[in-house]
């Protein structure tokens, strides 16, 4: 479904942000939809606007690794904006809404709103310093590093003192974003449960001490 992008679905964005997202067509899209198909050539910039998506990368094995969840205010699809090919897939997780904006529309706002092309550049230069950050932990942490990595990454500190994850990962995700098995994931958080590490609550997992630097 095309339309303009509502006005409470923009108020998170930036006001550049904003302006950018009205020059394309908002779509709305279904739970598992592939909006970008790594190697494909396009011309066209997604805003998210509503819902979240994930940007990553599998092999004929159905193996992937995930480079990152990404959710109002995010945009991705820039680095084939050069006319190259895609850097990687990226596929909705849940009723997401996006701007498209194709590449001349981008200009034409770069154009008219110049300090953009900084704010571009800022995202691009944080992708770059997360990419090289994941990279280093894939080189020079072990799994159990990586793991435990992404864990205090994304828990959140709750009244009690307790830190809880938001989102309900299953072993598999988990994997898939520190480049390993699930069965190694199986494992090792079976092993911090029984250590009274962690624990779930209503499918979160929930950090109940804080994780040993080595196990």
């Amino acid at each position: 479904m095309d339309a303009q992008p509502p006005r409470a679905v923009t108020e998170n964005l930036s006001a550049s942000l904003r302006m950018l997202a009205a020059r394309g067509v908002s779509r709305r899209y279904r739970k598992g939809t592939l909006l970008i198909e790594e190697g494909d050539r396009g011309d066209t910039l997604f805003i998210v606007l509503s819902g979240s998506v994930k940007a990553f990368s599998s092999d004929n094995r159905d193996r992937e690794i995930v480079y990152g969840v990404y959710g109002p205010g995010e945009y991705m699809g820039e680095l084939s904006l050069d006319g190259g090919p895609r850097s990687a897939s990226v596929i909705t997780l849940e009723a997401t809404t996006c701007a498209v904006v194709t590449r001349q529309a981008l200009r034409e706002h770069i154009r008219a709103n110049p300090d953009f092309a900084f704010e571009l550049l800022e995202r691009l230069i944080r992708r770059v310093r997360l990419a090289t950050h994941s990279a280093r932990s894939m080189a020079l942490l072990d799994v159990y590093g990586r793991v435990v990595q992404l864990l205090n990454q994304l828990a959140v500190t709750q009244l009690d003192g307790s830190r809880t994850i938001a989102d309900r990962l299953t072993h598999r995700e988990i994997a898939s974003r520190v480049g390993c098995s699930r069965e190694m994931v199986s494992r090792l958080l079976k092993d911090l449960k029984g250590g009274g590490y962690l624990d779930k609550r209503a499918g979160h997992i929930m950090l109940a001490r804080t994780l040993p630097a080595h196990w």
